[in-house]
C-alpha cells in the first residue's frame, strides 16, 4: 500500500479516487473547509488521523479506521460505503453511517445523532454511545458489551442479536422484527411498541408502559422493575421473575410473574391467561 503520512489536507476531495492507501496521522482540517477527502476510494487504512470536516468516506469499499478521531465538525463521516472496519476511535459528528453495509466497530465512542440509519449489517462490540434515532430501520446488527444512551433507538430495525448491553432509552424497539435480547438491561419508557417477533430472554427491563401492541412477544426469565400498564393489547409469552406494578388487557397468550399489583381487563379481545404464585390464574 503506498503511504501517506504526516500531511494535513483542507481542499475538497483531498485524496479523492485513491486505492490501496495507507494514511497514517493525517489531518483534514483548515481554512478551505474541504469536504469529501476520501470519496470513492477503495482499501483505505486510515490510522491516528484527525477528521475536522464534513463527508470524508463516502462511497468506499473496504475501508479500516483505527485510532483516529471524527470530530463534532466532522458531519456524516461515512455514507453508502460497504467493508468498513472502525476500532478504537471516537465518532463524534452527526449522522456517521448512513446507507453502509458490512460494518464491524470495536472499543469506539460514539457520540453522533442519527446513527446508524439504514444501515445491512453492523457488528459493534465494547463501545458506548449516545444517539437520537440511533440504528433506525437498519438490520443485521449483531451487539455485545454495548453501552448506549439516549431516545428512539432501534426503531424498525429486523434481524438482530443484542447481547449483555445496557441501554438508558426512551422508545426503543418500535416497530422492530425478528430481534433477540440477551442478558440485557433495558431502562426507559415505552420499550417496544408494535413490535413482531422480539424475545427478551435474562434480561432486566425497567421503565413505564412496557411491550404494549406487540405480536410473537417473548419474555425469558426476564426481571421487570416500574412496569405499569404492561403488555396492553399484546400477543406475549411472559416468564417474569419479579412483581409487576400493573397489566393492562393482554390479548392472547401468558403472562407469569410472581405478583401482579393490578390486572386491568376493559377490553374483551384482553384473553391472555395471567398467572400469579399466590393467586393462581387472575
Amino acid at each position: 500500500m503506498k503511504i501517506i503520512e504526516n500531511k494535513t489536507f483542507d481542499e475538497e476531495r483531498a485524496l479523492y479516487g485513491e486505492q490501496d492507501i495507507h494514511a497514517v496521522n493525517l489531518r483534514f482540517d483548515g481554512p478551505c473547509d474541504g469536504e469529501s477527502a476520501f470519496k470513492e476510494c477503495k482499501n483505505i487504512f486510515a490510522e491516528r488521523c484527525y477528521f475536522n470536516l464534513r463527508y470524508p468516506l463516502w462511497h468506499c469499499d473496504n475501508a479500516r479506521v483505527l485510532n483516529c478521531e471524527m470530530t463534532e465538525s466532522c458531519r456524516a463521516a461515512l455514507w453508502y460505503s460497504r467493508g468498513i472496519t472502525i476500532s478504537d476511535s471516537k465518532i463524534h459528528g452527526i449522522k456517521a453511517l448512513r446507507e453502509c453495509a458490512d460494518v464491524e466497530i470495536s472499543r469506539c465512542d460514539i457520540i453522533s445523532p442519527e446513527f446508524g440509519w439504514l444501515v445491512d449489517g453492523v457488528k459493534m462490540q465494547d463501545c458506548t454511545a449516545e444517539s437520537e434515532y440511533f440504528m433506525m430501520r437498519s438490520k443485521k446488527l449483531v451487539f455485545d458489551n454495548v453501552k448506549f444512551s439516549g431516545k428512539y433507538s432501534f426503531q424498525y430495525i429486523e434481524n438482530s442479536v443484542f447481547s449483555n448491553c445496557e441501554f438508558d432509552t426512551k422508545d426503543a424497539f418500535w416497530h422492530a422484527k425478528n430481534v433477540t435480547v440477551k442478558n440485557c438491561t433495558v431502562k426507559g419508557e415505552y420499550l417496544a411498541w408494535y413490535c413482531e417477533n422480539v424475545t427478551f430472554e435474562n434480561c432486566k427491563i425497567i421503565g413505564t408502559q412496557p411491550l404494549c401492541w406487540c405480536r410473537g412477544l417473548r419474555l425469558v426469565n426476564c426481571e421487570m422493575y416500574d412496569a405499569d400498564l404492561a403488555f396492553e393489547k399484546s400477543d406475549v409469552e411472559a416468564d417474569v421473575t419479579t412483581p409487576i406494578i400493573s397489566v393492562k388487557n393482554p390479548y392472547s397468550g401468558y403472562i407469569k410473574a410472581p405478583e401482579i399489583g393490578e390486572l386491568i381487563r376493559t377490553d374483551e379481545r384482553s384473553k391472555a391467561v395471567v398467572e400469579t404464585e399466590n393467586k393462581g390464574n387472575l
